[in-house]
């Protein structure tokens, strides 16, 4: 498999990966334009402005971008996250013109129509309703919050209603101007794709947009604390942060081997301590999380409110267990989970293309696989115990809690806990 990339004279960039033997492609642009762009008054437009790109073009309703790809068979859709905004399709390999010019169309050619500018609020509002409904989503957008108060990093994609319900056709058309500019764009494609097409069409496509200066990024600051929501519910929901590496620090790799060995699956420390042994939840895990400037470690569980005591002592507990000695064994487990996750990750086309324009992002490049597991297969058991220790008793904590939590120890308490 061959990565080409090639940069237009505007900055706008384009990566692709020929992957033999497939007769359909994934591609799709990357634009940096999270919601950790946003000013306060602005948060949740970049995902209000993801819903909008399918609601009408210059050329194409709302319905007719919706035909157009599914009439060949395709599939079309967009996410945001904190970073970065995407709009990717799948298609056939012949299908692959017609998918990035439709992209190219919702990107360059939306008309924030204002009644489906009303009809599309309505709908975030609900989203909005629904993730409040939903406990289990809602405890990580509050940890975030408390781990990054009063900064863009730490405010939620979806934003608050009162903002969501005073967006205007301006407000949108504005943030497009100030973010979605050439050098903010990757054109990522993989699987049966031809990279020369590909930058043929982008050039005919995106190469007249006019490169501007990108805005400046406010630094994440990790802080932490508690957020403590009590109330009456079947499951209290417990989730714990830790600052822990960007995805350019060196000890990126170490997070999340250790993340892996504490609470990746059904061997980790965490489940078979917590539920296997000891039967005080159904869910436990860990992960490692990273963004350009800090990264965050959480551990969640769900537990009972007479048990919720016991539940948080006994992870903190757990991490110092592991602390004080990571075996062997699970150190080598936690490395195949890792490079057998990224590389059955990566046997479709959508997963490549993803990658390759998070790699770019990072790295301006795209390392190969091989570089990335001797990255992987480097980390030694002293690093690990190192990244142990700062994550049991040192590293910034933040906690969040919701539902039947009032027997949960103080943040203070825990605090004490970790440094005992």
């Amino acid at each position: 498999m061959s990565v080409e990339l090639t940069t237009l004279s505007n900055g706008f960039r384009i990566v692709s990966e020929h992957m033999p033997g497939l007769q359909s492609a994934s591609i799709g642009i990357w634009v940096s334009a999270g919601g950790r762009h946003e000013r306060p008054e602005q948060n949740g437009i970049a995902h209000f402005l993801e819903h909008m790109a399918f609601k009408g073009t210059r050329t194409r309703s709302a319905l007719d971008i919706a035909e157009v790809i599914e009439d060949v068979g395709g599939y079309i859709n967009a996410y945001t996250s904190r970073e970065v905004t995407a709009y990717y399709a799948r298609v056939l390999k012949n299908d692959v013109p017609l998918a990035l010019e439709v992209i190219a169309d919702i990107l360059r050619q939306s008309i924030f129509d204002p009644k489906e500018i009303e009809v599309e609020r309505g709908v975030i509002l609900s989203e909005i309703g629904q993730a409040l409904d939903t406990p289990d989503d809602v405890v990580f957008d509050w940890l975030q919050e408390r781990a990054y108060p009063e900064q863009p990093l730490g405010r939620t994609i979806l934003g608050p209603e009162e903002r969501v319900k005073n967006f205007s056709r301006d407000d949108l058309a504005g943030f497009v101007r100030e973010h979605y500019g050439p050098g903010q764009m990757i054109l990522s494609a993989a699987g049966a794709v031809d990279h020369a097409q590909i930058v043929a069409m982008a050039e005919k496509l995106f190469g007249d947009m006019e490169a501007h200066g990108q805005p400046e990024i406010i630094p994440a600051r990790f802080v932490g604390g508690e957020i403590r929501n009590v109330k009456k519910l079947e499951q209290a929901h417990v989730v714990f942060g830790f600052e822990s590496p960007d995805y350019r620090h060196p000890d990126a790799y170490t997070g999340q081997i250790y993340a892996a060995a504490l609470g990746g699956g059904m061997s980790s420390r965490l489940f078979q301590e917590i539920r296997e042994k000891r039967g005080l939840c159904y869910t436990v895990f860990a992960q490692a999380g990273a963004f350009a400037d800090s990264g965050m470690t959480t551990i969640y569980a769900g537990t009972s409110g007479d048990k919720v005591h016991e539940l948080t002592t006994l992870i903190l507990d757990e991490m110092h267990r592991a602390a004080e000695g990571l075996v062997g064994a699970e150190i080598a487990r936690a490395r195949a989970q890792m490079k057998a996750g990224m590389l059955m990750g990566l046997e479709g086309a959508s997963s490549r293309a993803e990658r390759l324009a998070r790699m770019i992002e990072i790295w301006g490049r795209v390392p190969p696989l091989n570089e990335v597991v001797e990255r992987i297969d480097s980390v030694t058991a002293e690093d690990l115990r190192r990244h142990a220790e700062q994550m049991a008793a040192r590293a910034p904590m933040a906690l969040a809690l919701y539902g039947p939590v009032s027997q949960a120890p103080d943040f203070a308490g825990l605090s004490a806990r970790r440094a005992a």
